[in-house]
């Protein structure tokens, strides 16, 4: 078939390289958002799906709005496009631009974490695996009807950057059963239980704000979940420090005022929470490098008592 890519995160980068290799499928265009500006310097930068479709000789437009770039999208005369990561909510005239419609490809188990940040949604909730969903698309937030599913477990040391990469390598091999039935014809299509869903909004650093009075166990899993974005912080003093690396001490006993510091040393800074403790591995003071517990104690002593806000 001739398929038409459509996606910006890296997310989608396995996919497209096994669309570019594959002997099944031809990709006749790439669609990605515009370059944007990166970094302190603000150095406009291509999202990497672009350079890679460059470097393969493919044909990439970068419509600011895809829904004024229909009759571009027509002339790439697809027989389907594959949505991963792209950024923007598509149309009406732009899912019906290709024969068969438009595959998502999507980082959870629908409909539970619909929306834009279900990865970290699904380590920050506790659920014991979650994995990518290949869907028909329709006009809603990841609403289409589902084609098929691959479940992926969550292990207790998954990080939201981990999980990303684990779950980007599982997609090209979902992705191909998809297009195999889609070829055969009379693919499986089942709606999704709305009753069932979630959905996650788009995060921000605000969102990693560290609230000492919230359990152990659910510290634990924000830290990893927001592990590297949006990171995870709280107050020492006056200054913000991040989390970096983070620990479940299990079965604490009576714990001080959460917040409150147990102990700090060669292991870690240990930190009371409204259940359990939390031991800090690895972390930042604003304006300063990232280190380990150990080190960063060197430079600014905590003692058992003192308190984290």
């Amino acid at each position: 078939m001739r398929v038409l890519f459509i996606g910006t995160g890296d997310i989608g980068l396995p996919s497209l390289e096994w669309l570019l290799n594959t002997p099944k499928h031809e990709i006749v265009g790439v669609v990605t958002q515009p370059d944007k500006p990166v970094g302190r310097k603000q150095v406009l930068t291509p999202p990497q799906v672009k350079v890679r479709a460059l470097a393969a000789g493919i044909q990439v437009i970068q419509p600011p709005k895809i829904r004024h770039a229909v009759e571009e999208l027509k002339a790439f005369d697809a027989d389907v496009a594959v949505v991963v990561a792209y950024g923007q909510i598509l149309s009406r005239a732009v899912l019906d631009v290709p024969k068969f419609g438009c595959l998502n490809i999507h980082a959870s188990l629908l409909p539970r974490h619909r929306g834009a940040a279900p990865i970290q949604a699904a380590i920050r909730d506790g659920d014991a695996e979650t994995g990518v969903t290949i869907m028909f698309m329709d006009e809603g937030l990841d609403t289409g009807d589902i084609l098929l599913m691959k479940r992926l477990p969550i292990t207790t040391d998954d990080t939201g950057g981990g999980l990303h990469d684990k779950l980007a390598l599982q997609a090209p091999a979902a992705l191909e059963e998809a297009l195999d039935l889609l070829v055969a014809g009379h693919p499986p299509r089942e709606k999704q239980d709305d009753a069932q869903a979630t959905h996650v909004r788009k995060l921000t650093r605000q969102d990693g704000r560290i609230d000492w009075t919230r359990p152990a166990i659910e510290l634990d899993r924000l830290v990893r979940a927001f592990t590297p974005w949006p990171g995870t912080s709280c107050m020492f003093g006056d200054a913000q420090m991040k989390i970096h690396r983070a620990q479940l001490i299990p079965n604490a006993d009576a714990c001080p005022a959460p917040g409150t510091i147990v102990s700090a040393d060669e292991q870690g800074i240990v930190v009371s929470c409204s259940s359990g403790l939390l031991n800090l591995l690895e972390v930042q003071i604003e304006g300063g490098k990232r280190l380990p517990a150990a080190d960063f104690l060197r430079g600014h002593p905590l003692q058992a008592g003192d308190a984290l806000s």
